[in-house]
């Protein structure tokens, strides 16, 4: 062999591990971003469908693998689910991780490929399992430790130039259920993220740590548990300049049997977990997408008087299944999907989640492809020929209506009454200060859907809408002002049957000449309890322009 041949073989030999390394090296010097996901079930993605996911239109195709993206994973408690070595992302044993559409949208936003390093189990604790100090229970400290060791290996092994970019962290529900662990939780929290950065070496690794979801019959009858690890979660998220606390609640969440509250999020709630933790990452590494939604021309006449209309409300109110996607699908619908420059829209949705810059032209603003009846409620109003009108919206689908009271609950952080007043006063003084006579022509508010699912709940639904109807038009000093309340056929179930809910919103409505109550209990579009689809959001934007005029 001559030294040209010598020289070449030596040449191959060195690439060799390169060249059978995964796809995501293949071609590109670009460093590979590792991410952990750890935690319990609504980590794992328990009660979730893989065949489900082309029902949600923004998700249709994560059903099928993605081999541009790695995946390392160890899934369960006694019967684990694991890999061997480094595979295509994709969903398990039919199950729906965050990491399927969290992968799909950082891939879109960066230039770097990326890989995820999975390990969950549903029913542990951080108290116990996840000890890092005393492991117990499942003893998954040093089982994901361990495995994230093995797959960053793999890597060294093949010489794949790489970096631990974040860790997801979901867990939480069964500390809230134990006092010790509970009342420990922030302690047991940062010591867990520092015991990661310590074992891993790698002192500036960033957290991102998921709310607990109030959308679930958690969110109801463990108000005071959730928010102990709530303020748990906050006060780690706010003492370190690397841990950022991730919104879920405004996610979807199960439908279950009987009256269909559920646990855990399921197909639809996964699929936006996942999308909320990579907000979360897109934001602090500086790649958030723009979703700017500007109102170029004011489509208003200097000085002309506009009606406000306020919406505000829930699940779907706040359009939580209703898809721009399927718009095609209803009849005279699709031009709903277009921005609309003649009508001047602002909102705070999610609870926060997604708030519009100033005013936006009136068009779909849901944070997930989806829209809520304000659109079809604003095409009925310009079909009545019933003036320049502007809308506003403030919704928080994981919120109960006793979050709207005026007292609140022993969640105090999820009480939204002060912040649904200073947004209505906002959205009226923004109008008036580029001086137009305003008038606020309605409150237009859905009822609450998972109030109607829980006998506590449901008995209490009538009173503190009146509540929040009078504390309202005191502190706007509005005494006359019109709430437009609609309420769709409230579920049926053994547990809620004996309350006649109906009947008390139709006693309050009866003794208020200011508000009007809207049965909406023909809408199409509900196939599962509690929530509607697209054509059922079409037609209650109709159903409340009706009540409004």
């Amino acid at each position: 062999m001559n030294a040209i041949a010598i020289r070449l073989v030596a040449v191959c030999l060195l690439l060799l591990p390169w060249l059978t390394a995964p796809a995501f090296a293949h071609g590109t010097a670009k460093t590979l971003r590792v991410f952990v996901f750890a935690g319990q079930s609504n980590m794992v993605g328990a009660d979730s469908k893989a065949a489900d996911i082309q029902r949600f239109a923004p998700f249709r195709g994560l059903d099928e693998p993605q081999p541009d993206v790695r995946f390392h994973y160890c899934i369960g408690r006694e019967d684990k689910n694991q890999s061997d070595g480094w595979v295509d992302l994709q969903p398990l044993r039919g199950d729906v991780g965050p990491e399927l559409s969290f992968a799909r949208k950082v891939a879109a936003n960066i230039e770097d490929p990326i890989a995820i390093i999975k390990v969950a189990a549903g029913g542990t604790t951080l108290g116990e399992d996840w000890n890092p100090d005393e492991p117990g229970g499942f003893e998954l400290y040093p089982l994901a430790l361990a495995r994230v060791r093995e797959a960053l290996a793999e890597l060294d092994r093949k010489r794949i130039a790489y970096v631990v970019e974040g860790f997801m962290w979901h867990q939480g529900e069964n500390d809230m259920f134990n006092d010790e662990f509970k009342a420990a939780y922030a302690r047991n929290l940062a010591n867990f993220i520092a015991s990661w950065r310590r074992d891993l070496e790698v002192p500036d690794l960033h957290f991102y740590i998921g709310e607990l979801c109030t959308k679930t019959v958690w969110g109801m009858d463990n108000r005071a548990n959730m928010h102990a690890i709530e303020v748990a979660q906050r006060a780690v998220t706010d003492a370190d300049a690397l841990a950022t606390y991730v919104p879920t609640s405004h996610v979807g969440v199960e439908i279950g049997g009987g009256t269909g509250l559920h646990y855990h999020y399921g197909t639809l709630g996964q699929l936006e977990h996942g999308m909320s933790h990579a907000d979360a990452y897109l934001a602090v590494a500086g790649h958030a997408p723009s979703v700017a939604r500007p109102l170029k021309k004011w489509p208003y006449r200097q000085g002309e008087k506009i009606q406000l209309y306020v919406l505000a409300g829930h699940r779907n109110m706040e359009g939580e299944r209703a898809f721009v996607a399927d718009l095609d699908s209803v009849r005279g619908a699709k031009k709903l999907a277009r921005n609309d420059p003649s009508v001047a829209f602002r909102y705070d949705i999610g609870g926060g989640y997604r708030v519009s810059e100033g005013w936006e032209p009136l068009g779909p603003a849901g944070f997930s492809g989806t829209f809520g009846p304000e659109l079809s409620f604003a095409a009925e109003l310009k079909r009545s020929k019933a003036g320049s009108f502007a809308i506003a919206k403030f919704t928080h689908s994981g919120s109960q209506l006793l979050d709207w009271t005026p007292k609140g609950s022993e969640a105090p952080t999820r009480n939204l009454y002060p912040k649904f007043l200073a947004f209505v006063q906002e959205s009226i003084q923004s109008l008036e200060e580029r001086g137009h006579e305003v008038e606020l022509a309605g409150i237009l508010y859905h009822l609450g859907e998972n109030d109607m699912a829980w006998s506590p709940f449901r008995r209490e639904a009538a009173r503190r809408l009146g509540e929040l109807i009078a504390a309202s038009r005191k502190d706007l000093g509005l005494p006359e002002l019109r709430w437009i309340v609609s309420q769709q056929e409230p579920v049926a179930g053994e547990s809620v049957d004996s309350i006649d809910v109906v009947s008390e919103i139709e006693k309050l409505a009866e003794a208020d000449p200011f508000l009007v109550h809207v049965k909406t209990f023909d809408l199409p579009g509900r196939d599962e309890a509690l929530v509607l689809t697209t054509p059922g959001i079409v037609d209650l934007g109709k159903a409340l322009a009706k009540g409004a005029m």
